[in-house]
């Protein structure tokens, strides 16, 4: 009998002086509408500039007039846009938007010809931050890829950049900040704490509660279990469902005593009666009981730290987790208690919640707990995006900046010093508040745990947060996202252009010292742990 099989098509060659241009956008239609004309004037500036060097870029896909937008939304779509797009053309990544990488990752596994993945250097949009997270998963992909960022696609070291890579398929940025560890060279007592506790761990082993994997399309996010379970950590795969059930089983009371306490400190909560564009009391209590299902969730299920992925189904069904996420990483919190037998759970001890079920962010809050406790510091950590940065005085200072998992302990006066100020609708429909505050003064180790070819790694460094003056404060938080938690970081020995090309995620993860010889020796004593849970340490800038 004839079989019937479609037949294979091939797209047309692309010319040598043609280049291919693709733009990976949100799941979200809202955001997709309205951050899309920050891509278009930023598609145009690329295009011009690779017009200038004798390149003509087109775009591999439409902009759809029903949609509003010309952004791939959906996996789906970008394995359809890579059928039409040769695998040995030139292929620049566009992002001045924050994307979920799974759009386009199935079509770039399999590309062959050079890769260029491109941002503008603004506030505006998390632009900066889906292109690292897009780095991130090619790197853990094996895939080859160059990258660029610019303000205004006219500087020297953009064009130069091009340049480079229309010649020769790449370009080359300096790295020389990084050296890998010798642990002969750390301090012999931290050596021997860092030891000691991933002996601990290994032989102990700790359960990550992950409420389902894959948030927003952050492939560079999950941790196989071959590479995660020989550090001594495993996973408990929890469903975000159990967590909205969890809720119902808390009291209105219960969840009140939670925002009286939160009250009785001196959060700030900024409310009104539109539920579709304010923080109202009705999501604040949605959020309490939340707090509480995810402790109990956690006590009952043994986690030693858990992870929300919310943006995905539970936006859909609750409030934002981002209130409940900070009070999770810090010690001073509302006490939880057992519905059965009113015992405090994890009384006086941070519940580390590594935000958007970052996996890689869960590995070093989990070390950064042990590690941090041990030497008598204040445990709490979060993670932060690299959204932005500008020139300060003499100093490069990053925009570090999160939804959520931020905190109070980081901020300035604490507790008294934070305000909870509804989500933006484009991205959270359901509302729900953060937990915003400015990050107070002092000494902090940054740190990000990845995988490259295969294995487990962590890039780690120093910075020292500083505080700028009210109006400069507001300034980047008005150009970025006013309502979220914000640190100004002075990184050690790494520069702009060196962080961003060597940097393997979107987030990083921070924590303080009391002071730069605690910091110092926190780090050393992390660096050893990471290591001798066979981790590849490598220091940055130190």
């Amino acid at each position: 009998m004839a079989y019937q099989v479609p037949d294979l098509t091939s797209p047309a060659p692309v010319a040598v002086n043609e280049a291919i241009l693709i733009a990976s956008g949100d799941l979200r239609l809202s955001a997709n509408q309205v951050c899309w004309p920050a891509q278009q004037d930023m598609e145009g500036r690329i295009i011009d500039a690779f017009a200038s060097e004798g390149i003509t870029v087109k775009r591999g896909h439409p902009y759809d007039p029903e949609l509003k937008h010309g952004f791939i939304w959906n996996q789906r779509m970008g394995m359809d846009v890579f059928k039409n797009i040769h695998p040995d053309a030139k292929l620049i990544v566009a992002e001045a938007v924050w994307q979920y990488s799974h759009h386009v990752l199935a079509g770039l596994r399999s590309h062959r010809g050079p890769i260029l993945t491109v941002a503008n250097w603004s506030g505006q949009w998390p632009g900066l931050v889906g292109l690292l997270n897009l780095n991130g998963s090619l790197t853990k992909m094996g895939v080859q890829f160059s990258s660029i960022w610019s303000e205004d696609f006219t500087d020297e070291f953009f064009l130069s950049g091009i340049r480079e890579w229309i010649k020769t398929g790449k370009i080359s940025h300096s790295t020389t900040h990084v050296r890998d560890l010798n642990s002969t060279t750390l301090p012999a007592d931290e050596v021997w704490l860092g030891r000691r506790l991933a002996g601990l761990l290994k032989q102990e082993k700790a359960i990550l509660g992950i409420f389902d994997e894959g948030c927003m399309g952050m492939y560079n996010a999950i941790i196989d279990d071959e590479l995660l379970n020989p550090t001594g950590i495993y996973k408990e795969r929890l469903s975000q469902s159990a967590l909205v059930a969890g809720m119902r089983f808390v009291s209105n009371a219960e969840a009140q005593k939670v925002r009286d306490w939160l009250n009785a400190k001196g959060v700030k909560f900024i409310t009104g009666t539109n539920e579709e564009t304010e923080l109202t009391d009705a999501q604040i209590l949605e959020q309490c009981k939340m707090y509480i299902a995810a402790v109990r969730i956690a006590h009952e299920f043994g986690c030693a730290a858990v992870g929300i992925q919310y943006q995905q189904g539970l936006k859909d069904m609750a409030p934002a987790s981002d209130l409940v996420e900070g009070l999770l990483n810090n010690v001073e919190r509302p006490p939880v208690y057992h519905a059965v037998t009113g015992e405090e759970l994890f009384a006086g001890k941070a519940l580390p919640h590594f935000n958007e079920v970052d996996e890689g962010a869960a590995v070093d809050a989990l070390v950064t707990n042990r590690v941090w406790t041990a030497m008598g510091l204040d445990p709490a950590t979060t993670l932060h995006d690299l959204r932005y940065g500008e020139q300060y005085g003499d100093d490069f200072v990053w925009v570090f900046l999160i939804s959520g998992a931020a905190p109070a302990s980081h901020f300035i006066d604490g507790y008294a010093g934070a305000s909870s100020e509804r989500q933006p609708p484009m991205y959270f429909r359901l509302g729900g508040g953060t937990l915003k505050g400015i990050s107070k003064p002092g000494e902090i180790v940054w740190s990000r745990v990845y995988v490259m070819g295969g294995k487990l790694h962590c890039d780690m460094g120093r910075a020292t947060v500083i505080e700028l003056p009210h109006e400069e404060t507001e300034r980047r938080w008005q150009m970025t996202t006013p309502q979220w938690p914000i640190m100004h970081a002075v990184l050690h020995g790494v520069n702009r252009d060196q962080m961003m090309a060597r940097h393997k995620a979107n987030h990083l993860n921070v924590a303080y010292g009391n002071d730069a010889a605690s910091a110092d020796k926190a780090l050393a004593a992390k660096a050893a742990m990471l290591n001798e849970m066979g981790i590849e340490v490598h220091l940055c800038g130190i």
